[in-house]
């Protein structure tokens, strides 16, 4: 492939061509067009142009709307044109212009005739660009890792709302508030296993018991007490309870001497009150939640998610089950990703395994309509193998994080399809598939279910100058056991299989240059 590089700005109107190569970068062919978005989505594909009849020539054919004007070379923040139909190398449209660069009107046709056009820099230059070239350059810089979970957490789309059992919906985020029913407590209970009692001692022990859940005693006179347990409902008149070790009893109760005067009693809503916040809303739907939520007499919320995901897994060498022949891997990380998956909330639905064609990988993207994340392992990166950035590009899917500038998983990809659904690519090593799936999944789960970013562990790195690079790494680390708490990294890691996380209590991402000391991100490792 050849791409033509821009060397003036003037514009002109190349009627019947169906056929052109185009760079990304003709930013400066924005001034001859005029202001306006511009994009150019399909870097694969620089040839392909859109037929516009003269009677709507601004309109795109496909889709009945004006088509963009300009061109981009990062793909624009959404990768998408207006219009349905693209042309990689400008706008599809009937345009001419003059020597200034500013376009006309559209040029007269036969009514109705569909004219395949262009606009092209009328003086160009040419150099070679090849497949992964072209989509490596449309895609922009890789993006660190901050930016990338920033982009994954504010641009995914969100699921939609349900209204559900909270205790079936682990996983999912609060769409809405929760709002305590009743109140904690409900009425006046004793915190502490004793004797309820009315007034200063010694009291007359009554022969009735009150138990958490029976029957509330008679209301108590001055001068008298009832043997109570924690939680039972006191009864009327209970200025305090005396609990069993401050207590003694000689035929009439008394308290011991030295002891504090305590009063031992929960107060009916001391905790919460009819109408309080209990959870807002994008809190994650955990088991403390659920808890917080029965005890006020909310069962039911309105959510988002969980997430439910598809694992696939791609590669003609990797081998799941039975024995291993000649050039066959086994796959490591396969059965444990549900794992990994889970701790974070997310649901897996099934797991698949790609061969590797392109067939395959179009065909796992387009099913994709039943699952709201797809997790593929492998084919990120530009080798001969690697077919998912063109599938991608295919599908028409809006690349989110094109790369990662992160050591490892530099190759990540992650994307929206038309459908909604998301895909995370991951690299194909082990290591590197793994930890940026424990970097990255908490923010795909936040920018699905609108649920709040969880709050990074922070502390300081001991050894940061021995692991410090050009780029941000993330190696396996332990807890230090000096009383400072800091964390310990791995000066090296092997990338092939996950030995290096054994015995390690999860990993740290170091920031490029990061010096002894400095306080870096911990991430732990779901066992």
């Amino acid at each position: 492939m050849k791409a033509l590089v821009p060397r003036h700005t003037k514009m002109v109107a190349l009627a019947g061509v169906d056929d052109c190569d185009t760079p990304g970068d003709i930013d400066a062919a924005r001034s001859a067009l005029g202001p306006g978005p511009a994009r150019n989505i399909d870097p694969d594909k620089p040839h392909r142009t859109a037929d516009v009849g003269a009677r709507r020539p601004y309109d795109n054919a496909a889709g009945g709307r004006r088509p963009e004007r300009g061109f981009d070379s990062n793909r624009g923040a959404d990768g998408r044109t207006a219009g349905s139909g693209t042309a990689g190398i400008g706008v599809p449209g009937v345009l001419a212009a003059d020597d200034t660069g500013a376009a006309d009107e559209p040029a007269a046709t036969a009514a109705g005739a569909p004219v395949p056009v262009v606009i092209a820099p009328s003086v160009t230059d040419t150099r070679n660009l090849h497949g992964a070239d072209v989509r490596a350059a449309a895609a922009g810089p890789p993006l660190p890792l901050d930016q990338a979970r920033r982009v994954l957490g504010e641009t995914l789309t969100r699921l939609p709302e349900r209204h559900c059992e909270l205790n079936a919906a682990r996983g999912a985020a609060l769409a809405t508030s929760i709002n305590a029913l009743g109140a904690l407590p409900r009425f006046d209970v004793s915190a502490m296993d004793g004797y309820a009692v009315r007034g200063a001692g010694p009291w007359q022990l009554r022969a009735d018991i009150g138990f958490a859940g029976g029957q509330r005693p008679d209301g108590l006179h001055p001068g008298e007490a009832v043997r109570i347990a924690t939680g039972a409902q006191v009864p009327e008149g209970t200025t305090g309870v005396l609990r069993d070790e401050f207590a003694r009893y000689d035929g009439r109760l008394h308290r011991l001497p030295d002891t504090p005067e305590r009063s031992d009693i929960r107060r009916r809503g001391e905790d919460r009150t009819p109408g309080d916040t209990i959870a807002p809303a994008g809190s994650a739907v955990t088991a403390a939640l659920v808890s917080a939520a029965a005890a006020v007499e909310v069962t039911t919320a309105t959510v988002r998610g969980p997430v439910r995901a598809r694992i696939v897994m791609t590669g003609d060498e990797i081998r799941s089950t039975g024995p291993l022949q000649s050039g066959q891997t086994r796959d490591s990380i396969g059965p444990i990703l549900p794992v990994l998956l889970a701790a974070h909330g997310v649901q897996t639905l099934d797991q698949v395994h790609l061969r590797d064609t392109s067939h395959g990988f179009d065909q796992v993207l387009a099913t994709a309509t039943d699952c709201d994340l797809l997790v593929v392992v492998g084919a990120t990166g530009g080798g001969a193998a690697d077919q998912l950035r063109g599938a991608l590009d295919r599908a028409r899917a809006r690349i989110l994080v094109p790369r990662l500038a992160l050591r490892p998983g530099g190759s990540t990809v992650a994307a929206e399809l038309p459908s909604a659904t998301t895909v995370l690519g991951l690299p194909g090593n082990p290591f590197a598939a793994v930890v940026t799936l424990l970097a990255l999944i908490p923010a795909v789960v936040a920018g699905r279910t609108g649920a709040h970013p969880p709050r990074p562990l922070i502390g300081p790195l001991h050894n940061a100058t021995e692991i410090a690079g050009p780029v941000t790494r993330i190696v396996p680390a332990r807890i230090a056991t000096d009383p400072a708490g800091a964390w310990i990294g791995d000066t090296t890691v092997r990338t092939a299989h996950l030995g290096g996380l054994v015995d390690r209590d999860g990993v740290v991402v170091v920031p490029a240059d990061a010096s002894d000391g400095t306080p870096v991100e911990f991430i732990p490792v779901p066992h």
